[in-house]
Formats: structure tokens, sequence, C-alpha cells
């Protein structure tokens, strides 16, 4: 199984072992799509994202794994509490994989998160639906 696969099946299963506000399930998919009437529930979805190798030393390379966290559910208009209740779920997944191993995968080093978007507006204007994404940098010396 490929580096990145493996990463992204780790950190579903990291997410997995967290205690959150609520409770949560997150699964590796390739293509995170669903029907409106599918995330009328809270969706968690790990996608791998990018791998980018560079040279360490003459026989050592290190390869940085990129994985996408996004949680997306459907939300009523104006419903700001539901919003930052969901937000604050993004922190504490976020929390749970910061400057940890992970223990399906104890090899990759944690090196950051980017929440990008924090909010996707075209999401919540056209779908009435908040999705957010974190994406998380482990690394590997192969």
């Amino acid at each position: 199984m490929s580096v990145i696969v493996e990463i992204a099946d780790a950190v579903a299963a990291a997410i997995n072992d967290g205690t959150y506000a609520e409770p949560v399930t997150a699964e590796r998919a390739y293509r995170p799509s669903f029907d409106l009437e599918e995330l009328g529930e809270l969706k968690v979805t790990v996608v791998p994202r990018s791998v980018t190798t560079a040279n360490l030393a003459r026989q050592q390379s290190q390869v940085d794994c990129t994985v996408d966290v996004g949680l997306q559910q459907r939300v009523d208009a104006g419903d700001d509490a539901r919003l930052d209740a969901l937000l604050d779920l993004a922190e504490e997944i976020g929390d749970q994989l910061r400057h940890r191993r992970l223990a399906a995968y104890p090899q990759a080093t944690w090196v950051s998160i980017e929440h990008e978007p924090v909010v996707a507006a075209e999401h919540l204007d056209e779908r009435s639906t908040l999705t957010t994404v974190m994406s998380v940098t482990y690394r590997v010396r192969r």
C-alpha cells in the first residue's frame, strides 16, 4: 500500500480515537461527494491530497504527505450557533492530530496543519452546507 494511503488511514484512525464534544466517525475516501440528504449527519472524510519528495541525504529522501480532513454538514440558514459548534469541532480534531505521532503509522512525523477554507462560502450559499477543510502534513524518511 502506498505511503499516502497508509497515512490517510492512520489519520482517520487517530481522529476516531479522539474524544470530542460530539460523536465523530472519520472515513478515508477519494471523492467526498454526498447528496444533501446524506449531509443531515456530520461527515468527516480523510482524502489523500499530495506527496512531495525531496533529497535528504545521498541515499535518503524526505517524503511529505498531505491529507485533507473535511467536515461537512447541512446547516439551517442563519444557524450561526451550529456553524460555531462545527468550527469548534474542527479545531478539536486539529488538536487531536497536532504534534502527535500516528499510532497506526508511527514512522510519520507531524509537520503542519493548514485550515483552508475555514468555511467554503459557496457551499454555504448554494447548498446550505458547511464545508471546512484542514490539510494535515506528515513527514516520512525513506
